[in-house]
C-alpha cells in the first residue's frame, strides 16, 4: 500500500485522486483516449487497478472526470489574469495573453485531444459546453465595447488566437508571437473614432 503523505485520510484521497486525473491526462494527449484504462492510469500513477475503482468505476468516468479537468484549470488560471482589467480591451488582451501562455505549457492539449478522440455526442456536447464556458468572458468583453457585428467579430479575432495558439505549440517564441497577436487585436478593437482608450500595456 502506497504510503500517506497527508495529514488526514480525505486529504490522502484527494492526492491520490488528483494524480490518476494527472495520469489519466498525461495518457490522452501521449496515447489516446482508447489507452485511458483503470488499469493503464493505475499503473501510471502507481496505483493498484483496484485503487483506482475506488474513485472512478470505468474508463468512460475517468475521461468524463478530464473533460471537466481539462477547462477547469484553465479556467481558473483565465479567470486570475483577466480579474485585474480595466476595460474591455484589457480583458481581451489579458484572456489572448494568458491563453497562449497556456499553450505554450501545453494546458490546452487534452481538449484538443477529446476533440479528436471519437467520443460519444454527449461526450462532445459537453466539451463544446465547457469551451463557450471559456470563452464567454472574451465575447462579453467584445460586445461591450460596442463594435458591429460582435459575434463575428469575436469570431474573427478567434482566428487570430487559435492560428498564435498553433505557433507557440509548435515552438514558435511565446514572447514574439504575444506581441504580434496582441497588436492586431488592437487594431480590431480599437474604436475606429478613436474614442476607446489605447491600452497601457505593449506586452
Amino acid at each position: 500500500m502506497p504510503k500517506i503523505n497527508a495529514s488526514t485520510v480525505a486529504e490522502h484521497r484527494a492526492q491520490q485522486r488528483e494524480a490518476l486525473i494527472g495520469a489519466a491526462i498525461d495518457i490522452l494527449v501521449a496515447e489516446g483516449a482508447a489507452a485511458v484504462t483503470p488499469a493503464a492510469v493505475g499503473a501510471r500513477a502507481g496505483l493498484a487497478r483496484s485503487s483506482v475503482y475506488q474513485y472512478f468505476d470505468s474508463s468512460a468516468a475517468l475521461l468524463a472526470t478530464v473533460t471537466e479537468e481539462a477547462f477547469r484549470r484553465s479556467n481558473e488560471a483565465l479567470t486570475r489574469a483577466t480579474a485585474a482589467a480595466r476595460g474591455p480591451v484589457e480583458r481581451v488582451e489579458a484572456f489572448f495573453r494568458e491563453s497562449l501562455r497556456l499553450g505554450a505549457e501545453g494546458a490546452h492539449r487534452p481538449a484538443a485531444a477529446l476533440m479528436n478522440a471519437g467520443l460519444p455526442p454527449v461526450c462532445l456536447e459537453r466539451l463544446m459546453e465547457l469551451h463557450r464556458e471559456q470563452v464567454e468572458p472574451f465575447r462579453a468583453a467584445v460586445r461591450e465595447l460596442g463594435v458591429p457585428e460582435p459575434g463575428l467579430t469575436a469570431d474573427l479575432i478567434a482566428g487570430m488566437l487559435h492560428t498564435a495558439l498553433a505557433a507557440v505549440e509548435s515552438g514558435a517564441p511565446l514572447e514574439t508571437v504575444t506581441r504580434r497577436t496582441l497588436a492586431l487585436v488592437r487594431r480590431c478593437l480599437v474604436a475606429q473614432d478613436g474614442a476607446e482608450e489605447t491600452p497601457r500595456s505593449g506586452r
